[in-house]
């Protein structure tokens, strides 16, 4: 983006699963401010649309303020405001919605909305510095290889049902371990030491781990060591993931790999797909650990490009997409 001309302020907020944010994003320099607050349900248990709902409700006032206090200038100095649309869940979508027609309805500023993959993406190549990239995010609410062509950006690969954020929470409830499940499962994996046999779902360039959660399961109630249940499922998991990537990579001719979402800050999984990017002869670029997971900032942000690209919405119109496909949203900022 050029950061030439007037410089642009917008607060994002994020809003689509367990976390609520609230982000200050310039066009001239940066993320200004980022706070989040997330939703924590009880071990063995998923996020309850309702009960993080309120969770947003009830700390969105907070978060707001602290992000502001942060950046140090007072509310009347932002110029857009931007919030996650979608795809997410509805009550907690719903929630972040409300708050930002409120601000900009308020301010009397545009409203944005801003498709939460996409923002994923945008913060990703923000802080790497990535060009025109095949994309792998992988999050609780997306696992798709993804490059941009023709105005929009085009799937190259997708899971068939659950994806892999998803696969370890769901498997980190069955045990149970606190969710988001990822980093509990990777703390453990690091300690198995046997390979299991599980089963590797690759339909053309697609996944599916419905059966592979199944097989885990089994094997936990067999008696099989947690910690090489938890080993053997990540490479399972990571190595489909891989060849999806790898035969999207020799099909594109990308000379940069970009990995974001939450899953991102998985070491081994980072690891898979260096190998992978090399044997391509492309870069692998990661996202930050602090940006992998859902935040303010990424929609911030992703506002801020949407606006400048002359995207902006009628807050009668301002409805929010529970299941709206990255591959239907118009990007002319790129």
């Amino acid at each position: 983006m050029q950061r030439g001309g007037r410089e642009i302020t917008c607060l994002g907020i994020e809003s689509t699963a367990h976390t609520f944010g609230v982000a200050i994003a310039s066009s001239h320099g940066g993320i200004l401010s980022d706070v989040n607050s997330k939703y924590s349900p009880l071990p063995g248990k998923g996020i309850h649309p309702r009960e993080a709902a309120q969770h947003h409700s009830e700390v969105a006032p907070i978060v707001l303020r602290d992000s502001l206090e942060k950046w140090g200038r007072p509310l009347d100095g932002i110029d857009v405001v931007a919030f996650s649309a979608g795809p997410g869940l509805g009550p907690v979508l719903r929630t972040g919605a409300t708050m930002a027609r409120a601000l900009a309805s308020w301010l009397d500023v545009p409203l944005v909305l801003v498709h939460h993959a996409i923002a994923h993406i945008e913060i990703a190549a923000y802080m790497t510095g990535a060009k025109d990239p095949l994309v792998a995010l992988v999050s609780g609410g997306h696992t798709t290889v993804t490059a941009f062509k023709g105005g929009r950006w085009q799937i190259f690969g997708e899971t068939e049902d659950i994806t892999l954020g998803n696969l370890l929470d769901m498997f980190a409830r069955a045990v149970p371990l606190q969710t988001p499940g990822g980093p509990e499962v990777e703390k453990l994996a690091s300690l198995g030491t046997v390979f299991l046999d599980l089963p590797y779902v690759v339909k053309g360039n697609d996944v599916s781990y419905s059966g592979l959660l199944t097989a885990t399961k089994r094997l936990l109630s067999s008696g099989a060591a947690l910690e090489d249940v938890c080993y053997s499922l990540q490479e399972m998991a990571f190595a489909m993931l891989a060849e999806a990537v790898e035969r999207a990579l020799a099909h594109t001719e990308k000379n940069e790999l970009l990995l974001t979402g939450g899953v991102a800050a998985n070491s081994r999984l980072r690891e898979m797909l260096r190998i992978v990017a090399e044997d391509h002869g492309a870069e692998l670029l990661v996202v930050p650990r602090e940006y992998s997971g859902d935040s303010g900032a990424q929609i911030a942000w992703t506002g801020i490009l949407a606006f400048s690209a002359g995207l902006k919405t009628e807050i009668e119109r301002s409805f929010v997409k529970p299941r709206w496909r990255l591959d239907s949203v118009d990007t002319p900022w790129r």
